[in-house]
């Protein structure tokens, strides 16, 4: 199982688990074929072009532990794009 595999399975889990990180989601997106798009202060989206679909989110701090409501917002994203 890749590292891609793994962390996917993490993300898609039901119920969410309350220890990913953002570092974990970053690393997801991005061997999913989202683009990181860094903004201003903790700003950051994420793009798939193919799809033509955009995340928008704020790095968490001072922790890097994501929140379970941003979780499940991301969980259809990832299942449209990842699995599709």
């Amino acid at each position: 199982m890749s590292k891609k595999d793994k962390l996917l399975t993490k993300f898609l889990e039901l119920p969410p688990k309350k220890n990913l990180t953002f570092n974990e989601l970053d690393s997801l997106l991005v061997s999913c074929g989202f683009v990181k798009i860094e903004g201003s202060g903790s700003a950051v989206k994420f793009y798939h072009q193919e799809k033509d679909i955009l995340i928008n989110l704020h790095k968490p701090h001072p922790s890097n532990i994501l929140k379970v409501y941003l979780i499940k917002q991301i969980r259809t994203k990832l299942l449209e794009v990842c699995n599709g």
